[in-house]
């Protein structure tokens, strides 16, 4: 179950998305959120899903090892639409016992559903395509008008950088513990959710063991390394843009323009 979560890993291939600059994908993510949680008609619906399948064909990446991640959020997808769907007031449809669905809920529960799915797969993209290290220069290099006004910018980024690369890492120790904690008799599938629960406990455990010696043995190897922020640092491969970069920028003002304009058609 674990190992079908893609959030934070990186697919090596070779693909246009994968050359572009990591502030253009930054930027176009930002892009597709906000349309994403725009939209509220079809038409937008299918220019976004348009664009969607564009770059999944682009990238690169097998679209089945892509929508993997969906599985690890099935519950909370789940609960999420069942709370549009029957706490939603509106004209009713069906009624039964103590819940009601009505065309808003309905309506609700779809676009919340949509979103959420597209969410994860529009952002497992980027993150799938770009590795941590270009994620992090990406993110210092947009952030770094932050800098003026003392926000640490090469720190946070590091820190998101070295959260994202800690994903995978964490989701194959438990999967190894799991095995382990099976081989001797333990049952993760069985039961209810409190039972389920309670045998989560002996998974947790060394699990935490695990990620902090991992957090003490990464931070004493950049402290051996005389680690001491990004003041004066330079960088091995620095940032350029390059003019694939910037028809990619024109290409993301054109879908930003067109989607608002349909909506303001529509």
């Amino acid at each position: 179950m674990f190992r079908e979560i893609t959030i934070g890993q990186y697919y090596p291939a070779e693909s246009t998305l994968h050359s572009l600059d990591p502030r253009v994908k930054l930027f176009s993510t930002l892009m597709y959120i906000i349309s994403l949680f725009s939209f509220d008609d079809p038409v937008s619906l299918v220019m976004i899903t348009v664009a969607l399948i564009c770059v999944i064909k682009l990238s690169h990446v097998p679209f089945g090892f892509m929508i993997k991640g969906l599985k690890g959020i099935m519950v909370l997808l789940i609960i999420a639409g069942a709370f549009n769907l029957f706490l939603t007031p509106g004209k009713e449809l069906v009624s039964f016992w103590i819940f009601s669905i009505s065309d808003v809920g309905l309506k609700n529960a779809g676009i919340m559903t949509i979103r959420m799915i597209y969410l994860i797969v529009g952002t497992s993209i980027m993150t799938l395509t770009t590795t941590p290290n270009q994620l992090t220069d990406g993110l210092e290099k947009s952030l770094g008008f932050l800098k003026r006004i003392g926000i640490p910018v090469h720190e946070i980024s590091m820190m998101m950088s070295i959260a994202l690369r800690f994903i995978p890492i964490l989701i194959e120790e438990t999967d190894k513990i799991m095995k382990a904690q099976t081989a001797r008799g333990a049952d993760f599938e069985s039961g209810g959710i409190i039972k389920k629960a309670k045998a989560m406990v002996p998974l947790l455990v060394p699990l935490f063991v695990s990620a902090f010696r991992r957090a003490n043995d990464l931070a004493l190897a950049m402290e051996a390394r005389c680690y001491n922020g990004g003041t004066g640092r330079t960088k091995m491969k620095p940032l350029a843009y390059s003019s694939l970069d910037q028809r990619a920028y024109i290409v993301i003002v054109i879908y930003m323009v067109v989607f608002y304009l349909i909506k303001a058609v529509i």
